[in-house]
């Protein structure tokens, strides 16, 4: 780049000439001061000018040289290679042109304008383009020529048509008539040039600052009538003056405040770290800002106020408090940036903020937005062909990368390298470093390897002795940097270091912050289940796409037991299967138990491998068939899904690997650190959860299968009765209930029945409902009656000793009649009393209450026999049905008594489900207690 420049005549005397190589590509500029003459043209003066366009904001073409014949006051101009950098570069031009005049107001315009036609000329036309900057009295012109005239250039005196927005070409003319106050188009055989005027800003006499025109929509928001309370305050902080809007806002009269502390009013921010309150805040010259005023009612009224020290004419100070309600701040507050014509200083002067000076004004409000700008202008700033910014991990051992330009998308966000590369140094990020071609040093700046990039130079970002980061650019050319590159980069790192730590320390806080509030959900909705298939979705659920692309679980059933793919998920359903079937064909990884996260490289290597086979059989090359069988654009996608970073974490829980979290990215992604250490703790949490519902899957599964061996497997069939049995286990599954049942053959002809609760849940209550049913059977079977059997029992119950519980039981037998009546007796120990229900509809106890069994050592117990008649229901409970509560209402035997009475005519399976479906609707909470319920309905011959 060849770069010059002249002063031309001015009252100094003479000028003068210099030039200087500055790198490959060729840029002249120059600039110069005419007081009271106008400028030469640099452009060549031997073509014939063609017909020229010109317009004035919107209107009609039309011819005007006024702007020629303008004052020049100063000019720069500069020439840019055709290559893509030059745009960025024509862009540093015009804005630090712009600024170094003062001409602030109209920078951001002239940059976008002045990016959109190098763009045409360097991209779209492919040639170079001069930039020429002019300086008048009365605002700046912008020339940007190319060397590409046959391109479209509307002819004089005929319609402009620019096309859509939307177009990827032709906006530069629809901005340039947009933005720009006059702009025009000049051509000659051998160029072709577009300029712009931007006019600056008329303001009145006196103006400070000035916004642009705004619809209504956008302007702040008010109330009808903006009250400003006007409060005076005396040296010694007491309220000097009160006027009515001050009043109106906060309720107080004025006797009922003058002579008192603003104090005893203010309701003051107390802001951790700083030590300004209200009464030093009224002593100083200036204070804007927000706070709080307790008004008459005691609620606290949030203000925007403005302080100004002010003396009176024998020199007594005082602060005048201009104050509006907060949402009305915009009446008061000081715009944040002032107008150029307000700044008395350049931008070397000692009231600019270096930081800003680098970044530009304003600067990006998030560390990304930041950190892109950082590196954009640090590699402007060194005319770099990449540069890129690394942020250092907590403990100051691996950095980071976060911003980038210039770099393949691999050396992107997030790929972490070593602070301590190697021995020297050059192997330090902690030092500044200069290397004149990388391939000389191979390694010694691992992010740049494979990148084409030969020369280089990195500085550390330090904030108070400590390394938080660190800057470099880099160039394809070896040889490009010195030390006076490295001493310049390393002044503006030290500018943006402290704004850079602070937007980090901001954005982690943020960032750990909302880790707590996703770990706190997360441990909600993992302890909300016990199913194992449900904590492994909810595994990945939350991991993707939060955390990561996609997202595997592997889990060991025992320490012998091989890894087993569980679950996959991926943000895209349709890479689901290709991305199961990937993994499925790839060993797991190694169950190691070692917390924290790991690399896995099987993924991204087989998936790669996988894409390779399958192109070199779409292009007829010989190539292994084995592994994929899937099409050529389901394989591609499916590599782009697993190539970037994976990693895996274990799931520990009670001291043992059950499985492995896996989770990935998409190609050339990496994770951050932060989200790693999320990932870990989540996958701690899920270990616990998934092992709790392996737990409550297994010992379920054991408390059904004991629960079913409790219960006959089925009933028998008994001509001439109608029998229909529900039993509903209270809670989970997960303990085995005391209530059971049984219906069972004693000999032809008869049949024996029982109904009963054993006190409690549980192993010990089981062992005596086994203990009842099966005994039940064999003494029936033995020939004895139903009073002996259950003195039998109950003998064998006590036997238990301390293992003992008492047990309630109605034990009957069945005699089927041949009239279509049936015989029944019918024992009942402590159990709720059996119900008949007769055709007209009365219910009636069948049999009365006798000692329940296990308490007592000497029963003597006795049977009553009753026949139903056809069509008569005999129904029988457990104290689950008749203990139903709902607050302080039970249903009790009244209860269900009145229920069965509703039941004349129905099926004994009908006479059952109504029954349940009354004692269930009758609360609304779930079953607290095992519920039997028995019922049996002799229906009478049939008649042919």
């Amino acid at each position: 780049m060849r770069l010059s420049s002249h002063t031309g005549p001015s009252g100094l005397g003479g000028g003068t000439t210099t030039s200087g190589q500055a790198s490959e590509g060729h840029r002249t500029m120059t600039t110069g001061l005419h007081p009271g003459e106008a400028p030469q043209d640099p452009r060549p003066t031997g073509n014939q000018t063609l017909p020229r366009q010109e317009r004035i904001g919107p209107g009609t073409p039309h011819s005007d040289n006024r702007t020629r014949s303008s004052v020049i006051t100063a000019r720069a101009a500069a020439t840019f290679d055709p290559v893509g950098r030059s745009v960025a570069t024509a862009r540093s031009f015009v804005r630090d042109t712009l600024q170094g005049w003062g001409f602030a107001d109209i920078v951001d315009d002239a940059v976008v304008l002045t990016s959109e036609l190098v763009t045409n000329a360097v991209i779209h036309a492919g040639t170079s383009a001069d930039v020429l900057c002019l300086r008048s009295d009365d605002g700046v012109r912008i020339e940007v020529a190319d060397r590409y005239p046959e391109r479209e250039i509307p002819l004089q005196g005929s319609p402009v048509n620019m096309g859509s927005p939307d177009r990827e070409g032709g906006r530069g003319l629809q901005l340039c008539a947009a933005l720009a106050g006059r702009w025009g188009v000049e051509y000659t055989p051998t160029q072709k040039q577009v300029w712009f005027q931007l006019e600056l800003p008329h303001r009145a006499v006196g103006t400070r600052s000035a916004g642009p025109s705004l619809p209504a929509d956008l302007l702040p928001l008010a109330d009808g009538r903006v009250r400003v309370a006007v409060i005076q305050i005396d040296r010694a902080g007491s309220i000097a003056a009160w006027n009515e809007d001050s009043e109106e806002l906060f309720g107080y009269a004025p006797e009922s405040v003058i002579g008192k502390p603003l104090t005893d009013l203010a309701a003051w921010p107390h802001t951790p770290g700083t030590s300004t309150g209200i009464v030093e805040a009224l002593q100083l010259s200036r204070w804007e800002g927000s706070y709080g005023i307790r008004g008459a009612n005691g609620r606290v009224t949030a203000v925007y106020a403005s302080h100004l020290r002010v003396r009176d004419t024998d020199g007594e100070p005082s602060t005048v408090c201009l104050l509006v309600r907060d949402h009305e701040r915009a009446v008061l507050q000081t715009p944040l940036r002032g107008s150029s014509s307000d700044s008395t200083s350049s931008s070397d002067g000692p009231n600019t903020d270096p930081f800003e000076v680098f970044i530009g004004s304003p600067a990006p409000d998030d560390l990304d937005g930041l950190l892109q700008r950082t590196v954009e202008r640090a590699r402007d700033m060194l005319d770099a062909d990449s540069a890129f910014l690394l942020l250092a991990t907590d403990d100051e051992t691996e950095l980071e990368v976060r911003a980038s330009t210039g770099l393949p998308s691999a050396r992107q966000r997030f790929a972490r390298v070593p602070v301590e590369a190697g021995p020297g140094r050059y192997g330090s990020a902690r030092m500044p470093a200069v290397h004149d071609d990388l391939s000389a040093v191979p390694g010694a700046v691992p992010l740049l390897s494979g990148t084409g990039m030969r020369s280089v130079v990195t500085v550390p970002l330090k904030v108070e002795g400590r390394l938080t980061g660190s800057l470099g650019v880099a160039a394809e050319s070896p040889g490009r940097y010195t030390n006076e590159e490295a001493l310049r980069l390393q002044f503006a790192a030290d500018r943006i270091a402290l704004a850079v730590e602070s937007a980090r320390l901001g954005e982690l806080e943020r960032l750990r912050r909302g880790s707590l509030s996703f770990l706190v959900e997360a441990s909600d909705l993992l302890a909300g289940t016990l199913d194992r298939d449900q904590t492994l979705a909810l595994m990945a659920q939350m991991t993707v796409p939060t955390l990561a692309t996609w997202c595997a679980v592997y889990t060991i059933a025992d320490q012998a037991s091989d890894p087993y793919l569980s679950y996959v998920l991926h943000e895209d359903e349709d890479r689901i299967d290709g991305l199961k079937a990937l993994l499925s064909k790839i060993s797991p990884p190694d169950p190691v138990p070692t917390p924290g996260a790991r690399v896995w490289s099987a993924p991204a290597e087989a998936a790669h491998q996988a894409a390779l086979r399958t192109s070199m059989r779409s292009l007829g090359l010989n190539a292994p068939t084995t592994t994929v069988s899937s099409g050529i654009g389901t394989t591609l996608a499916t590599a782009a899904a697993v190539g970037g970073e994976t990693v895996v974490l274990p799931l520990v829980a009670r001291n043992r690997v059950i499985g492995m979290l896996t989770l990935g990215k998409p190609t050339d992604e990496h994770f951050r650190q932060e989200i790693l250490e999320l990932a870990e703790d989540l996958s701690r949490r899920a270990a616990l959860a998934l092992d709790n519902a392996r737990l409550y899957s297994e010992r379920t599964a054991i408390s059904q299968s004991l629960q079913r061996s409790l219960l006959p497997p089925e009933l028998p069939e008994i001509d001439g009765v109608e029998v229909e049995v529900i039993y509903r286990a209270a809670g989970e599954g997960n303990e085995v209930g005391g209530d059971f049942y049984d219906l069972f053959p004693i000999r032809d002809g008869a049949y024996g029945f029982a109904i009963g609760d054993v006190c409690g849940t549980g192993p010990e209550a089981a062992a005596v409902t086994g203990l009842a049913r099966h005994a039940l059977r064999l003494l029936a079977r033995e020939g004895f009656g139903g009073p002996a059997v259950l003195e039998r029992l109950n003998s064998a119950i006590l036997d238990e000793g301390a293992r003992s519980r008492f047990l309630t039981l109605l034990y009957g037998e069945l005699w089927p009649q041949e009239d279509g009546s049936a015989v029944l007796k019918v024992v009942c120990a402590g159990h709720p009393l059996p119900l008949r229900l007769r055709q007209d509809g009365t219910v009636e106890p069948a049999a009365e209450p006798q000692p329940l069994l296990g308490v007592l050592e000497d029963l003597e117990l006795y049977e009553q026999t009753i026949t139903l008649d056809p069509g008569d229901v005999l129904l029988c409970v457990t104290d689950g049905v008749t203990e139903r509560r709902e607050g302080t209402r039970m249903l009790g035997d009244d209860g269900l008594t009145d229920v069965l009475k509703t039941c004349t005519g129905l099926t004994a399976g009908a006479v059952a489900a109504r029954i349940m479906r009354a004692v269930e609707r009758f609360a609304s909470d779930a079953p607290s207690d095992d519920m039997a319920i028995l019922a049996m309905r002799v229906p009478g011959l049939q008649k042919n």
